[in-house]
């Protein structure tokens, strides 16, 4: 199908907007578009293709919600359960409330219990400190690593709000994904890959860099204060101590429209049912009540610029899904689910018009203008194909 995108991705590429993109759209039934244009790593000739290997970032979540949904659907999980009953630690976690006169921090017990359905719809008080100036700054008291270390100590914060009063962006994932460990008795890593993306056909799609996806692989960008990008070392740690479900994620956009396309069938893909149609459903409504997606204000200028999808327009949180409340400025369905990873990957499932879409590319900071803006162009243009 010509949906006018390749010469936007083409130009975007020679305008330097990007140094490499892939991006495909996906009815219900197969692939209607796919196109790469670029490079995998700045200053080397091997070129983005469809099954180009990248860092998911944020994109890792949904999967790891499917995981989780399956152990709800089997009883093995309670989504309105303390999540303490699972993982004791979680009943330890305490509230930031400020800061004493020696600028150390000050917490006091929750009022309201952790439970998986506020993991899962980032209502539980957990945070992230590229987007939280308090967590930022107790990150930098306490000298602690990042999530994405892998390193257990990293998930030792304080919820910045009581479970249930709101919403706000953080680690939640992280922990829904040790949940799905403890019940399972498996590595997530392993779990995922026994049942869903094993099932699924996502071959290339793992924690672990095998050494076939190691030969596909693109590099992270980092975009300067000129506008030229650098290739970063960066690399999610192989040996961690624990598989970051918020985010420890690679894959291809080949793979990722098979895990789209699950969701748009109703929980079946590859002749297989990973999950019930009910249950899809429920992912795919509104799990947070009357709460709402609000404005990211970075703390982080290299990995973050403020982020906010479609400014004005409401959105609620299924689980492990943003839900746009009325139709997108692109043509994207009211009720369509979406998100996105730190490295400016993009994806968005519309079961109103069957469709789904995902743009990938490999550049910091988070919703890099020029980045967002060719997203943002191609979805645009893939509804008007449509029309």
């Amino acid at each position: 199908m010509n949906i006018g995108a390749d010469d936007l991705l083409r130009s975007a590429v020679a305008a330097g907007d990007v140094p490499g993109v892939v991006a495909a759209l996906t009815t219900s039934e197969g692939t209607i578009y796919e196109a790469a244009y670029g490079v995998r790593t700045q200053g080397l000739a091997a070129a983005m293709r469809q099954d180009t290997v990248m860092w998911l970032a944020s994109m890792t979540k949904p999967l790891v919600g499917a995981a989780a949904m399956q152990l709800v659907e089997q009883g093995r999980l309670g989504l309105d359960e303390p999540a303490a009953k699972v993982l004791p630690e979680l009943g330890d976690v305490r509230v930031l409330e400020g800061w004493d006169a020696n600028g150390q921090p000050r917490t006091r017990a929750p009022k309201s219990a952790i439970t998986l359905r506020r993991l899962l719809t980032h209502t539980a008080g957990f945070t992230y400190d590229t987007w939280n100036a308090d967590m930022a700054r107790f990150h930098k008291t306490r000298n602690l690593p990042r999530t994405g270390s892998g390193m257990n100590i990293a998930l030792r914060l304080p919820l910045c709000f009581d479970p249930g009063q709101r919403w706000e962006y953080g680690i939640n994932i992280d922990w829904a994904g040790k949940m799905v460990e403890a019940v399972s008795g498996m590595r997530l890593g392993e779990y995922l890959k026994r049942n869903l993306t094993g099932p699924l056909g996502m071959d290339s799609t793992a924690f672990k860099i095998t050494p076939a996806m190691r030969e596909r692989i693109a590099k992270v960008h980092q975009r300067g204060d000129d506008g030229k990008f650098t290739v970063s070392a960066f690399e999610v740690p192989q040996e961690p101590e624990f598989e970051p479900g918020g985010g420890g994620l690679y894959s291809t956009a080949g793979d990722y429209q098979r895990f789209m396309r699950m969701i748009l069938n109703g929980g079946k893909g590859n002749g297989k049912q990973v999950l019930r149609s009910e249950t899809v459903e429920l992912m795919s409504r509104n799990a947070m009540g009357e709460l709402r997606v609000k404005m990211l204000p970075s703390q982080n200028r290299l990995l973050s610029c403020d982020a906010e999808f479609f400014p004005g327009v409401p959105k609620s949180w299924g689980l492990s899904f943003m839900i746009n409340e009325a139709t997108a400025p692109t043509g994207r369905s009211a009720g369509s689910l979406a998100w996105a990873g730190l490295a400016n990957t993009y994806f968005w499932i519309d079961p109103a018009k069957r469709v789904a879409g995902v743009l990938m590319t490999q550049v910091l900071p988070f919703v890099d203008p020029r980045a967002l803006a060719l997203f943002t162009a191609y979805e645009k243009s893939a509804y008007s194909a449509l029309a």
